[in-house]
């Protein structure tokens, strides 16, 4: 995207020169409105532009005619669906919708009045109002041509007529346009671009997007949502891009496609939302409710509910790039247990093959010589254990001849006798990944899931599930073009991970990088490749505070970092970004060591001490973070929680992003610095200190605190009961649950 002084033909990729066969069209007022099988059918006219410096009417060319359609779904959701290339809209088939069962199509009528359109459900609720009144014009010059007709569309989603989302026709002139209302682009007689803009106030903040590493109010930035290498957690670059935003305002709208679009956040224009699809279609879902969990809410009922995750994946993991023999984690996971540091899962990273990163989805022979006996040591002793692999066949695997044959993987574009390249390949391997396995071949998923079928029938209880944001583009696959299947094949990818692992092992659950639009069905994921620095720290709450808003319940993140700085994979870790990374870990969802240097607690002495304690506590609040865990599943919670969660109203929590809720209890002030100092902001209402019993009183900063290497400040309110376990244990299997307390805050 170039950028010039008109930033609609910007934002629209539009070749203002007019060098090819390119046309601009804009909505005009719609003719005609009408119930249609409880949907409400809107006949939109679309003109042609004059496009020079300015728009204007090119109304040499016939109008061309589109049909929107409104639909209710239960009592807080509006549809507003549009194309221009003949998509249907369709409730099933959709790889992102999972219709909840109880989100059933309310009916919708229309009436008009006063030149007024005004669509209710059959509860009497008004939905959606088109306003057909003229613009209201006193004319004393002609120096500018009159406003060009447009579609005065409000929707309410949840009935509320205080507030309304509009769509916008946001010029500074009648000429001079920043967003459409709706529009699209012709190129070579064939609609391939559509935008849709809603008004925005001058005051509205915005969050969401997916895993976006930003501020916590995303207004004034613009998101090119498209899949992926994050390279770390510091950048606009994002694993995990989500077509879903929330607004201050109390609604949130989510863009059902998978293809590449942007997200203009008054952006482009301050009062405008801006969406632009690669695709000629439009289809949103706009969702109103009372808080942000009954719009998560509302969200998750449109693209599924989380499930829960087995019990032993609360607890700690531990995992680096280089365990590289059975004999290797053997001892480490000997030590853990004589040390006494509890740990659930152990994970192996890209060492177990025969050549490192070559995955053959095969133990070494030579590393691993005897695996079913390597895991059922570990079993025996309370270890699970998590593998990496990932979703390319190398040139050189054991498998490729087979995937090439069966057109398992991709084929290049030009035939294998052709293919080079490795854009599906990692960042750190020179291997050639020859092909992406393809998801959208229902026999491709089989061979995958049998690849993991051997390696879980021999014990092993997870699948990483790493990369899938990118695949080769420059190939066909079954049943999507490349445009369409890179953004969704997180999903159709991590679907079959789980899915093979409840059905082998009953428990549900993979470790994803990736997602997409309704990804969290699939949990779990973390949070890439984060630098092990301060600002790693930083950058990857920020990612999970608006993946938690976007709809995910469970995240996590590589405790303390996953790279090292300023060499990649062989500069030692600071002891105290290893603490304070420690302490955020306790308070998050799932809590895993990993990177590519050394990560257990003993090469750390001066803290490794007081790392025990951390995580002995982690142990100790496994109770409530269960409880919450399950609360999460069946809601819009999410387990970390932004504080605008609770404090919708107050203005200031929607700038705040690095504190936190976990669960809905405890209120968490990580320290992110190397200075044992933070700025602490407590809503509204009396906090109690969890460590230390004192009060404290909200509504108010409070500067400068010092806290020690060895304290976090973690706050709840006065009379909060807490679930936790005061045993030491090794492992999950050792708590008895009959033995639980509660603890009521003072």
């Amino acid at each position: 995207m170039k950028q010039t002084n008109y930033y609609l033909f910007d934002w629209m990729d539009f070749d203002e020169s007019l060098s090819k066969d390119e046309s601009l069209w804009k909505a005009y007022t719609s003719t005609e409105v009408q119930a249609v099988d409880g949907d409400i059918h809107i006949t939109v006219p679309y003109q042609k532009q004059v496009l020079q410096e300015d728009m204007l009417a090119d109304t040499a060319v016939p109008q061309r005619n589109y049909t929107l359609v409104l639909r209710a779904y239960g009592d807080s959701i509006v549809r507003m669906f549009t194309s221009m290339v003949d998509d249907e809209m369709k409730d099933t088939g959709s790889y992102m919708l999972e219709l909840d069962k109880t989100l059933a199509h309310k009916p919708l009528s229309v009436e008009l009045a006063d030149n007024v359109y005004t669509i209710k459900d059959n509860d009497g609720r008004t939905r959606a109002r088109i306003d057909l009144t003229p613009y209201n014009i006193e004319w004393w010059s002609d120096l500018q041509p009159g406003p060009q007709p447009t579609i005065h569309l409000t929707v309410y989603p949840d009935g509320n007529l205080a507030k309304g989302v509009e769509l916008s026709d946001d010029h500074f002139s009648p000429p001079r346009y920043d967003a459409l209302p709706i529009g699209f682009c012709l190129t070579e007689g064939k609609p391939d671009r559509a935008t849709v803009s809603f008004k925005c106030e001058a005051d509205e903040c915005f969050v969401g997007t997916g895993e976006r590493f930003r501020k916590m109010d995303l207004s004034g930035q613009t998101f090119y949502l498209k899949n992926q290498d994050g390279q770390g957690v510091n950048n606009r670059r994002a694993y995990k891009n989500i077509p879903f935003y929330m607004s201050s305002r109390m609604y949130g709208v989510f863009y059902h496609t998978s293809d590449y679009c942007r997200l203009s956040l008054a952006d482009h224009s301050s009062r405008s939302v801006q969406f632009r699809n690669d695709r000629a279609t439009i289809d949103t879902f706009i969702i109103g409710g009372e808080t942000p969990e009954r719009i998560l809410f509302h969200y998750r009922q449109l693209t599924g509910f989380p499930p829960m995750l087995p019990i032993w994946s609360f607890g700690i993991w531990m995992s680096r790039m280089t365990y590289f023999s059975a004999d290797e984690v053997d001892e480490i996971c000997d030590r853990l247990r004589a040390d006494h540091y509890p740990c659930d899962v152990i994970h192996l990273d890209t060492g177990w093959f025969r050549t490192d990163w070559l995955c053959e989805w095969k133990f070494n022979p030579e590393r691993f010589p005897n695996p079913e006996g390597f895991l059922k040591r570990l079993s025996d002793n309370g270890y699970k254990v998590s593998l990496w692999q990932l979703p390319y066949v190398a040139n050189g695997a054991e498998q490729i001849e087979e995937a090439k044959a069966n057109k398992y993987i991709s084929t290049p574009t030009g035939g294998w006798d052709t293919a080079s390249g490795t854009s599906g390949a990692s960042n750190f391997s020179t291997l050639d990944y020859a092909g992406t396995i393809d998801f959208t071949s229902e026999k491709a998923t089989e061979w995958y899931k049998g690849l993991l079928k051997n390696l879980l029938d021999m014990g092993v209880k997870c699948i990483k599930t790493d990369f899938g944001e990118n695949i080769h583009m420059d190939a066909t696959y079954e049943s999507m073009t490349p445009e369409q299947l890179n953004n969704i094949y997180s999903l159709l990818y991590q679907k079959a991970a789980y899915e093979i692992t409840k059905d082998v092992t009953g428990d549900g659950i993979v470790w994803a990088r990736a997602a997409w639009a309704g990804c969290q069905r699939y949990p779990l994921h973390w949070g890439g490749d984060s630098e092990s620095s301060w600002a790693g720290l930083a950058g990857s709450l920020k990612g999970g505070l608006h993946f938690g808003l976007s709809g995910f319940a469970f995240w996590s993140h590589d405790v303390p970092g996953f790279h090292s700085e300023p060499d990649f994979m062989n500069s030692v870790i600071d002891p105290k970004v290893y603490m304070r990374w420690t302490q955020f870990g306790v308070f998050s969802s799932h809590m895993r060591y990993h990177g590519s240097h050394k990560r257990e607690p003993w090469y750390y002495p001066t803290i490794a001490e007081d790392v025990k304690k951390w995580w002995r506590l982690r142990y100790r609040l496994l109770p409530y973070i269960i409880e919450e865990s399950r609360i999460a599943t069946e809601s819009g919670w999410p387990v970390l929680q932004a504080l605008l969660m609770h404090h919708p109203e107050d203005k200031t929590v929607w700038h705040i992003d690095d504190e936190y809720y976990f669960g809905r209890k405890f209120l968490v002030c990580p320290v992110m610095n190397g200075n044992d100092r933070r700025d602490i902001y407590l809503p509204e209402g009396e906090w109690v200190n969890f460590f230390t019993g004192e009060h404290f009183e909200g509504g108010k900063w409070y500067r400068n605190v010092e806290v020690s290497l060895n304290e976090m400040p973690v706050f709840c309110r006065p009379g909060t009961e807490i679930k936790v376990y005061d045993e030491e244990v090794d492992s999950t299997d050792d708590i008895d649950w009959q033995k639980v307390k509660t603890l009521v805050i003072k």
